[in-house]
């Protein structure tokens, strides 16, 4: 398995996009941190980024990956290799590859510049981020053998989970403002990993204005340590079940 995940990683590394995606993060980190003399500014500024276009790049490679590798994936399933090997394999070389990106071009500039445990806070959740979207695309990708619906799919997940969400869980909660929803806006947050992840790094920065509705209710229930730890376990567990969904529907699959 260790030298299908190097293949993977070496093959998506050579990639002109990859190479593009960390050169963007890394102008972009340097950008934010240089323009505002409040080094809280610029982690507010590079939670956006980490929440909309990191999930929607790691959404989109890793389907777009997916597919083009899929004689490669064929031709692994006709050696002595299991599927399960084979989809961990495909799935950690992606996920690391990916993480790599974020770590060279959000983590090191954060490091440097912000290194306290709320930069360290807004790195370990791109990282989960980054393994949760990459989970939800390989999901997406097993489903179906049709490359452009596999794509429209990742895309209506991305925009789903970053934009349709919380004016659902909004208009929800205004409808029924009148019965207590506490403990219902708590489910809610945890079935959106860019919820969770929002809750985190603003708990993290102690800026309860922006926690939005669900983010101070969570505050409310929990203190700021034990959120923070349970919204973590609960952005492991968005990587885990949908990465062991596609990899059951994997196993199944007629290559």
């Amino acid at each position: 398995m260790n030298k299908v995940i190097k293949y993977v990683i070496y093959d998506i590394l050579r990639n002109k996009f990859v190479m593009s995606y960390t050169l963007l993060l890394l102008l972009v980190s340097l950008a934010f941190f240089g323009f505002e003399a409040d080094a809280n500014k610029g982690l507010l500024s590079l939670l956006n980024i980490i929440l909309m276009v990191v999930p929607l790049v790691s959404i989109i490679f890793t389907t777009i990956q997916f597919y083009n590798s899929y004689e490669f994936l064929e031709l692994l399933s006709a050696q002595p290799i299991g599927r399960k090997t084979i989809f961990l394999s495909q799935y950690l070389g992606i996920g690391i590859s990916l993480c790599l990106a974020f770590v060279i071009g959000v983590g090191l500039p954060t490091i440097l510049l912000e290194g306290t445990t709320k930069g360290l806070t807004l790195i370990l959740c791109g990282l989960l981020l980054t393994l949760v979207f990459v989970s939800l695309a390989l999901l997406a990708s097993v489903c179906t053998k049709d490359k452009a619906k596999g794509i429209g799919i990742a895309l209506a997940i991305w925009f789903y989970f970053s934009i349709v969400y919380d004016g659902f869980v909004l208009t929800a909660l205004l409808s029924f403002s009148d019965y207590p929803l506490e403990k219902a806006s708590l489910f809610f947050t945890t079935l959106n990993p860019s919820d969770l992840a929002r809750i985190i790094i603003l708990m993290k920065l102690d800026i309860s204005a922006l926690l939005g509705m669900t983010g101070a209710i969570f505050q409310q229930f929990f203190s700021s340590i034990l959120g923070i730890f349970i919204a973590i376990v609960l952005l492991i567990l968005w990587i885990i079940v949908p990465a062991w969904r596609a990899l059951a529907i994997f196993n199944k699959k007629d290559l």
